[in-house]
This record gives structure tokens, sequence and C-alpha cells, in this order.
């Protein structure tokens, strides 16, 4: 079953600042849902191990991630492969970072991919809400690392 996605998210970030958190392993293990962990295993390349659910069906996933050419502070490819108890899939995505006035970014973001096994079976109107759903709980966390951040560095 193909999937694609989509979209763009404000950060109240600088652009360096978010390229940083998205390049940071820690970071990406705490907001991306279900993470486990995120274990650098070359340059640019990671293992991940994540504990999903998906509508009704739940499971473990173990996989690589990997970036392409990296733009930095600006852009980047991302690759995605692996499988589990919920099945498997592979991916592509790239995002884009833009500045969005003096202190903030503006993320975009698009991607496809191909998912089969148990989880395809839920339908592609449920997985692209699931999705949809998991993405805006990325973003979420994303912003609150940022809250941590300044809050931080505004302590005496």
């Amino acid at each position: 079953m193909k999937l694609d996605i989509g979209g763009s998210e404000a950060v109240a970030a600088p652009v360096d600042q978010l390229w940083t958190a998205l390049n940071d392993p820690a970071v990406l293990t705490r907001c991306i849902p279900g993470c486990k962990c995120m274990i650098e295993t070359a340059p640019n390349a990671y293992k991940v191990e994540m504990q999903l659910r998906v509508a009704a069906i739940s499971g473990s996933f173990e996989g690589e991630i990997s970036l392409a050419d990296p733009e930095p502070p600006r852009a980047c490819c991302i690759r995605i492969s692996g499988a589990g108890t919920l099945g498997h899939g592979n991916g592509i995505a790239r995002f884009e970072i833009e500045p969005d006035g003096e202190s903030a970014s503006k993320l975009i973001y698009q991607g496809s991919g191909e998912i089969g096994g148990l989880v395809a079976g839920v339908g592609q109107r449920i997985l692209a809400g699931v999705s949809k759903h998991l993405i805006g709980r990325f973003f979420v966390s994303l912003r609150k690392e940022f809250e941590t951040i300044s809050g931080a560095a505004e302590q005496p």
C-alpha cells in the first residue's frame, strides 16, 4: 500500500537550532512517537527501534534511517526501511527549513512510502489518519523541546 505525506509546520526556533535538533538522535528519540532508541551505525545512518499502535494493532518495528544529500542548515532527504510485527515498509522523505521571522522557522516536508503486512490491512484511509496523528505528535514534542531549551536559557 502506498502512503504519501506532506505539509509544513512553524517551529519557534531559528533555522540553525532546528537543523541541529533534527539531526540529534537523542532529540529525535524523544520526539518520534513510539521511538525506543536511535543508534548511529555510521555517519548519517541510524538503527531505530519502535513500539507503535496503528488502529487496534500494536507491535514492534526495527529499521534503518539514513540521511542523504544534506544541505545544512536548509534541507535533507531521509530514507527509511524496516520491518516488525506490524509489517514492513520503506520510504523516502525530504524536508526543508525556511526562516519564518527573526527567531522562528518553517519546516516543509514531503514523503512517500510503501507499507505491507498486517498494518496495511487497516486500510489506506485509516493509515493516512494515523500518520497525520503521529506527525502531529512529533511536532508537539519538537516544540516542547524548544520550550524546554528556551526556558532553561532564561533561568539565572
